[in-house]
């Protein structure tokens, strides 16, 4: 079908919006907001692209995807075929159809955006991983004949997940070890269910397992072994732990009872299902009036995580205006349709209690937005004597994240920087013979999709470690 339509035919063709569930309704439960296309949405979609000879799309695409080769299939109606070539790529393509920002990735470049929309590249990714999920199952493909070289992977966030998919494909013997009791990191504790359920990446999950990949749970490196223990038994080591530290304000009430960090929030309600207590036996906090103090992703699903749990209000604290909000446009939008309060330019100077140590209150100074800092992003000031108070009965500070410290601390020869995080080249070589690492524990904090993008690079390192043992004199730092 595609290749009848000309230039100007698919240039005609309006960029398909995704049906979501009414706000009203979806604030009341934690099924997905975004509910899907049907056949005829996705391939009216796919029949937008202009199937560049040079596609920009997938210069810009961090796990290297054949955007135009899938959604060609798709306009054709080969559903499965698409589905065949993105997991070629990615071993987490229906998670990055729903949690990878598009909008400034692949999208950003699609040369139909120049003048139109873009095509919907995440939209239809969505749509064609789902199709093999669920409709129609996608054979698995033989991986290539036994190397004879084992590699430990040490979490099963992104990164991990990534190598161990690439990596067993080319026939090495890959064991994925998870601290928590189950795999999938940022991924299953800090995205809620709403927004990617679980059911998704335990099904990714699982074709890698079915491609060979040993899955280890509740196994903590830097305790049950060191890093060094591993590196003693297997013949490559990449390390993908993530940044699960929380960060916090350092202010005067931080540790009043009713004040979480996003981390422990999230995990209890999205891995220790919180949010079904007393059926399942985690407790959280409901609040009543809750306060939310930070402008990204994360932000947006812990004060939308609490209007499900029955807040009456859910409130963002953010020292910047929207514009420099770091969150993606369309969970800023989901939280404003789901009656989140915006408080732009306010900075929390300290929290408020009563005599049972019970927070109650932040109190904030308004700020002005002065020249751009070094993050690009217009630098807060703040005003003198603007001092309010926002009333809260609970406070998630979600202010971003750093390095836990323990993974570290039994890898020697394994160098950190000043904040925690491995020091690894572009790569993901590490300052350490046949040790590697990607992801969050490298960058700080950071989208699931650069942390895919660092596990294939990092896989491709390694595989070529496996087959040469050879490595670089000097390692970029």
């Amino acid at each position: 079908m595609s290749e009848k339509l000309s230039i100007a035919e698919r240039c005609a063709i309006p960029r398909h919006g995704m049906p979501h569930q009414d706000p009203a309704e979806r604030v009341k439960n934690f099924n997905e907001v975004a509910v899907g296309w049907d056949r005829e949405t996705a391939v009216a979609e796919a029949r937008r692209c202009l199937l560049c000879k040079n596609p920009q799309c997938v210069t810009n695409c961090p796990a290297e995807i054949d955007i135009p080769g899938f959604i060609e299939k798709i306009a054709e109606g080969e559903f499965l075929e698409a589905a065949r070539i993105l997991r070629a790529s990615s071993a987490l393509p229906a998670v990055c159809g729903r949690v990878c920002p598009q909008e400034t990735q692949c999208e950003l470049t699609c040369v139909m955006g120049k003048k139109y929309e873009p095509v919907a590249i995440g939209r239809l990714e969505r749509f064609a991983s789902d199709y093999a999920l669920f409709e129609e199952e996608l054979p698995v493909p033989a991986s290539a004949p036994p190397t004879g070289k084992k590699v430990a992977v040490v979490g099963a966030g992104p990164a991990g997940i990534t190598v161990a998919g690439d990596l067993v494909k080319l026939g090495h013997e890959v064991t994925l070890f998870e601290a928590l009791h189950a795999p999938g990191g940022v991924l299953v504790y800090g995205i809620p269910e709403f927004r990617l359920p679980k059911e998704i990446v335990r099904l990714e999950l699982e074709v890698i397992q079915q491609l060979g990949v040993k899955l280890v749970t509740n196994f903590v490196v830097g305790r049950t072994a060191t890093v060094d223990e591993l590196l003693a038994e297997y013949d490559a080591v990449f390390l993908g732990n993530g940044a699960g530290a929380p960060s916090f304000l350092n202010i005067p009430g931080e540790n009043l009872n009713g004040v979480y960090s996003a981390s422990e929030y999230l995990t209890r309600c999205n891995l220790m299902k919180a949010y079904q207590f007393p059926e399942h036996t985690t407790p959280v906090a409901k609040g009543k009036k809750v306060a939310v103090l930070g402008g990204g992703n994360v932000a947006m699903d812990a004060v939308r995580m609490s209007l499900r749990l029955g807040a009456d209000e859910g409130n963002i604290l953010y020292r910047r205006s929207r514009k420099e909000m770091p969150a993606r446009i369309e969970e800023i939008e989901n939280a404003e349709e789901e009656g989140v309060r915006f408080n732009y330019l306010v900075n929390p100077v300290r929290f408020i209690g009563n005599e049972l140590n019970w927070v109650t209150g932040v109190e904030c100074l308004r700020m002005e937005l002065g020249e751009p800092d070094a993050s690009g992003r217009r630098r807060p000031l703040p005003l003198k004597g603007s001092e309010f108070v926002v009333e809260a009965d609970m406070v998630v500070v979600a202010i971003g994240q750093n390095a836990n410290p323990i993974v570290a601390s039994t890898a020697t020869g394994v160098e950190t920087n000043e904040r925690g995080y491995f020091m690894a080249d572009d790569d993901g070589r590490c300052t350490k013979p046949g040790v590697f690492a990607g992801g969050d524990i490298v960058t700080g904090a950071a989208t699931v999709i650069l942390a895919i993008g660092a596990g294939k690079k990092a896989a491709r390192a390694m595989h070529d470690y496996l087959a040469t043992g050879k490595w670089p004199v000097a390692t970029e730092k």
